[in-house]
């Protein structure tokens, strides 16, 4: 029997149907409500010619549709294409003419935009969710008139692509992550959680659902029967929120974010979370005696991974003090070394499937079975890995990618600059923060970051925008070919 993503949801719609599934605010929804509401959505979409082998791409925000509409896709045999909310329509309409969706699903915040960027290129466009008329075929409305029975359609094979996640090139352009819907059920699976499955009142996610550990996440409270507490922001409010009215079992957050509800003065009982996660990011020493005081009975472990490979190395609680700015080991099913560049290497069978219609980029990325994660390590005698540096310059914010040259690009025409760089400086909460680096006309002033943001404005996601504005008398260049030597700015703003 095939593995693939639907396993998770038929497993545990067929022996606890009426258990909390998933939660967003005041919504929920039961594991057999999302059954019946995927299978609706399944043979409404193929009514309207969604067809095996596609794509779907959904421009939304966070919505429990959004759970149903995934299952759905995937029952379909379609890759489900998350794209960012945030993104601008420039952003937007860059990656619909990347993937090529069949079909474009969008909430009724997207749509009067989605109908704008559907003129003129072949797809359906859908919106889901909502009330009155809204552009495209309305697949709340259909879906009511569809059968809550599965599709009577072939199971897809389980090397068929489930999920493309978008992430950022060193161009700016995106890349398309392609999961296989066998990959997909591994990484919930089989070792892969951070954190036990058995018992436990779920989890409170504070990843959004265009992000992979979103999903992959859910996923895994959703494999082992428990909840997923999703929130529309991750701030301190929202996420303790969701901790004091579901008391969950597990809450994972990056840094950044943790650093929100630490600082916060919410009063919330946070006894019952048995696992307070972190990763992706620098993990300071400081950061973790605060998750401990604040979630005293919850253990912690650090998690390295990416898009990807997924979680892929962990460091477990005993080890948070033993081993200061260490990932940790690999985890089960996962191997790891370094090459003698320095680079983290990674195996398993729950790698990305490559990048969507990215030949080259895919060779570089997967060499005889590794993916090259563009990260710098070093391995202790205990085996104990420790991430050093990037290898690549794509910058990595809060979990977020962001290519400088797309940001040099859009900050083009600033009044005063006459020489412009983008570097990801390394910071505790954010992993890395978008720093411009500056050669000012003579007799200009150093601009400020709101004048930066204001300047590039709407054209680029928020995340995108310079947090930090530094000044340089020049920027170091190759001689062959006049590149920025983004290295060097890192090392002499870095500190």
């Amino acid at each position: 029997m095939p593995l693939i993503a639907n396993d998770v949801l038929a497993c545990a719609a067929g022996t606890a149907p009426a258990r909390l599934a998933v939660t967003l605010g005041d919504e929920q929804l039961t594991f057999g409500e999302v059954d019946r509401l995927s299978n609706r959505y399944a043979n409404a979409l193929i009514a309207l010619g969604a067809r095996r082998g596609e794509r779907a791409a959904w421009w939304s925000d966070t919505t429990l549709e959004g759970v149903g509409l995934y299952f759905a896709l995937s029952r379909i045999g379609m890759a489900f294409v998350p794209l960012n909310p945030a993104y601008t329509d420039d952003e937007a309409a860059a990656a619909l003419d990347y993937v090529r969706p069949q079909v474009l699903i969008v909430d009724p915040a997207h749509a009067a935009r989605a109908e704008q960027l559907v003129a003129g290129r072949d797809m359906i466009l859908i919106t889901l969710g909502g009330q009155g008329v809204q552009p495209g075929f309305d697949l709340s409305a259909r879906a009511l008139a569809a059968s809550s029975a599965p599709p009577p359609v072939p199971l897809p094979d389980e090397d068929a692509i489930c999920t493309i996640f978008l992430t950022s090139g060193s161009t700016g352009q995106p890349k398309g992550v392609m999961v296989s819907q066998r990959a997909t059920w591994l990484r919930t699976h089989a070792g892969a959680a951070a954190y036990s499955t058995t018992g436990g009142a779920g989890e409170v996610i504070m990843f959004p659902l265009f992000h992979m550990a979103g999903w992959n996440f859910a996923m895994m409270a959703w494999s082992a029967r428990h909840a997923a507490h999703l929130v529309r922001r991750a701030d301190a409010s929202q996420l303790l929120g969701a901790v004091g009215r579901w008391s969950p079992s597990v809450i994972y957050c990056i840094p950044a974010v943790w650093r929100r509800i630490l600082e916060s003065d919410i009063a919330v009982d946070t006894s019952c979370v048995e696992w307070a996660l972190t990763g992706t990011s620098q993990v300071t020493q400081e950061l973790l005696v605060g998750i401990k005081e604040r979630f005293p009975a919850a253990r912690t472990t650090v998690n390295y991974g990416s898009t990807e490979t997924a979680r892929a190395v962990g460091l477990r609680d005993p080890d948070l003090f033993t081993h200061p700015g260490s990932v940790g080991h690999p985890i089960p099913g996962v191997q790891a070394k370094v090459a003698d560049d320095g680079e983290l290497l990674i195996t398993s069978d729950r790698l990305m499937a490559g990048y969507f219609e990215l030949p080259v980029e895919t060779a570089q990325a997967l060499q005889a079975g590794w993916y090259h994660t563009g990260d710098l390590a070093e391995q202790d005698d205990e085996g104990y890995l420790y991430i050093v540096g990037r290898k690549k310059e794509v910058i990595r914010t809060g979990g977020e990618t962001v290519a400088p040259v797309e940001v040099e690009s859009a900050l083009a025409g600033y009044p005063g600059i006459a020489d412009l760089a983008i570097v990801g400086i390394p910071d505790p909460q954010w992993g890395e923060v978008v720093c411009a680096v500056v050669v000012l006309h003579e007799g200009a002033e150093v601009p400020s970051v709101e004048g930066l943001r204001t300047h590039i404005g709407e054209r680029l996601a928020a995340y995108k925008h310079p947090r930090r504005v530094v000044q340089a008398a020049v920027l170091p260049r190759t001689a062959a070919t006049g590149q920025v030597q983004r290295a060097k700015l890192v090392r002499q703003f870095g500190s």
